[in-house]
């Protein structure tokens, strides 16, 4: 009974690790946020969305993915499940119905029937390889001025704006890909065939 006991504690102190290991989304799987037979709201969520955690402009509870995602990513007493918390006074703005083009200009492709949620800096599905499921390749964060300058690229640093490709695993057709891996190593001369072996004759 000891043993039973020791190997239960021992699961519990390395679940959360191993939860992690292959990254959050990734040990959860389709069915830790969807569900096809007990859905919950919208888009067959498999947890209720957290309407209990107030925007603080709207004083309204979020609606849509942004809800969802805050079913897990807010702490319990806010109505999530204290999973990596997002604290709204320290983070980027979500949830919006409206993006003041002023503020920022942010391309269609991040933007979700118009509204600017968490799902338009994120893509949570763990086909992502990208850093923080960031939907551009920020090279492990530090190159994340370069997804910030998509939106905001007068307050980027010169250069920082350029052509990004967006990571996007809800386009089955394949129309939004990752972009090509590019090589670190100097690309070298085509080599050229020895002069004998070009003026080599040809048999019969």
């Amino acid at each position: 009974m000891k043993l039973v006991r020791r190997l239960a504690l021992a699961a519990l102190t390395f679940a959360p690790l191993a939860a992690f290991a292959a990254g959050g989304h990734d040990a959860v799987g389709c069915t830790g946020c969807h569900s096809l037979h007990s859905a919950k709201g919208q888009i067959i969520f498999a947890v209720q969305p957290n309407t209990k955690y107030l925007n603080p402009k709207t004083k309204q509870p979020y609606t849509g993915t942004t809800a969802l995602c805050l079913a897990c990513h807010q702490d319990a007493d806010k109505g999530g499940q204290g999973f990596a918390p997002v604290s709204q006074h320290v983070s980027h703005p979500f949830g919006i119905d409206h993006v003041n083009a002023k503020i920022a200009k942010v391309p269609g492709e991040l933007l979700r029937d118009g509204r600017f949620e968490c799902i338009g800096c994120h893509d949570p599905h763990p086909s992502n390889p990208y850093y923080k499921y960031l939907r551009v390749d920020t090279n492990a964060g530090k190159n994340i001025d370069k997804f910030c300058a998509v939106c905001h690229a007068m307050k980027a640093e010169q250069g920082a704006a350029g052509a990004v490709q967006f990571f996007t695993s809800m386009d089955e057709q394949g129309s939004r890909t990752l972009a090509p891996a590019v090589s670190s190593a100097p690309a070298s001369a085509p080599k050229k065939a020895p002069a004998a072996a070009a003026q080599k004759p040809q048999k019969p």
